[in-house]
């Protein structure tokens, strides 16, 4: 035991005064994040940033018995994207306007040999973009 304490004076004699510095920072707010708990510490954004920042500047050997993690960060980020940027689950095309649908019901009753093509080509010429088959089911409807 007394071995191991002179092992590890002499490690902390040979690191900088700067990343001393920095793991005492980083254990005082841990502490105050511990001193916090109720049922079970909670950690704020601040809390997780600060964490995080700091635990970059230590040392390798040291970081890896810190509260956080690189893992622990990388799950942070993670929950973090996901709450951001989350997008409309909608599936399928968006639904062709009643504008269009008229459109396209006039083109196909004033012209009467043209095909769906014909007709998406004639719309394209107008500024409309629609596929054949969005016709056909406008046509069919």
């Amino acid at each position: 035991m007394i071995f191991v304490r002179l092992c590890g004076w002499l490690v902390l004699l040979g690191r900088s005064t700067a990343s001393k510095d920095i793991e005492l920072l980083v254990l005082r707010h841990e502490a105050a994040v511990l001193r916090r708990s109720k049922p079970k510490p909670r950690r704020s954004w601040a809390d997780r940033a600060i964490l995080a920042a700091l635990t970059h500047l230590l040392p390798r050997t040291v970081r890896m018995y810190r509260l956080v993690t690189r893992g622990t960060v990388l799950r942070w980020h993670r929950r973090l994207v996901t709450r951001k940027w989350t997008y409309p689950h909608r599936t399928g095309r968006p639904p062709v306007s009643a504008e269009i649908a008229a459109l396209i019901e006039r083109l196909a009753t004033e012209n009467h040999g043209w095909g769906y093509q014909r007709i998406q080509g004639e719309l394209l010429k107008l500024g409309h973009r629609v596929s054949a088959s969005t016709i056909r089911r406008v046509l069919k409807a």
